[in-house]
C-alpha cells in the first residue's frame, strides 16, 4: 500500500538551503514559499547561522519585526554596498530639516502679514474717528455762527444739566436746532418771494 505524497511545501529558507523543513523550523512563519527573494537578500547579507541564532534569542512576538528589519536591511546593502539603509536615514533626516526650516519661515511670513493686517486696520479705525470728530467739531461751529441764540441756550442750562440725562439734553439741543432752522428757512424763502414781487419805492 502506497502512502500519499505529502502536500507540505517547505518555506522559502529550506527551500534554499535544500533541507527538509520541520514544523517547528524558526523560518517558516516569516519566509513563506512565495517570498524567495526575501531570504535569499538576507541569507546574502547576514547568513542564515546568523539569523537563525538572532530569532532563537527573540520571543515569539518580536521575530516578525526583526525579520521585517533584516530584510529591509538587507536589500539597502544590496542597492548600496557603502551606505546600505544608512543612506536613506540620511536623505530622510535632511529632507525634515529643510521640511522644519520652510514651516518656520511660513509661519513667520503669516505672522508678518496678520500683523501687516492688524495694523492696517487700526489706522484706518483712527482715521475714522478722527473724521467723525472733525465733522462733529465742524458741526457745532456751524450751529454757534448761524444760531447763537442756541449756544446761548446752552451756556444758560450748563448749570442745570445735572438735572437731565445725556439722551435728554442731547434731545433738547436737537430740537432747538431743528426749531431754528425751519425758521431760518422759512424766512430765507419768505425774503426771496418778496424780493420776486418787489417794485420801487415811491418818494414820500
Amino acid at each position: 500500500m502506497l502512502m500519499a505524497s505529502s502536500s507540505y511545501s517547505p518555506c522559502a529558507a529550506c527551500k534554499f538551503l535544500r533541507r527538509k523543513c520541520l514544523p517547528e523550523c524558526v523560518f517558516a512563519p516569516y519566509f513563506p514559499p512565495d517570498q524567495q527573494q526575501k531570504f535569499t537578500s538576507v541569507h546574502k547579507v547576514f547568513g542564515a547561522s546568523n539569523v537563525t541564532k538572532l530569532l532563537n534569542e527573540l520571543q515569539p512576538h518580536q521575530r516578525e519585526d526583526a525579520v521585517n528589519s533584516l530584510a529591509y536591511e538587507a536589500d539597502m546593502r544590496l542597492r548600496d554596498p557603502v551606505y546600505g539603509c544608512v543612506g536613506v536615514i540620511s536623505i530622510l533626516q535632511h529632507q525634515l530639516r529643510q521640511l522644519q526650516i520652510d514651516l518656520s519661515f511660513a509661519k513667520s511670513e503669516l505672522s508678518k502679514y496678520q500683523n501687516h493686517l492688524n495694523s492696517g486696520f487700526i489706522h484706518h479705525h483712527h482715521q475714522q474717528i478722527n473724521i467723525l470728530g472733525g465733522g462733529l467739531t465742524a458741526a457745532m461751529d456751524l450751529q454757534h455762527q448761524f444760531f447763537p441764540s442756541i449756544h446761548q441756550q446752552q451756556q444758560q442750562q450748563q448749570a442745570g444739566i445735572s438735572g437731565y440725562d445725556a439722551s435728554s439734553y442731547l434731545a433738547m439741543n436737537m430740537s432747538a436746532g431743528i426749531e431754528q432752522l425751519s425758521g431760518y428757512q422759512q424766512a430765507r424763502a419768505a425774503g426771496t418771494a418778496a424780493d420776486g414781487r418787489r417794485t420801487p419805492a415811491e418818494p414820500s
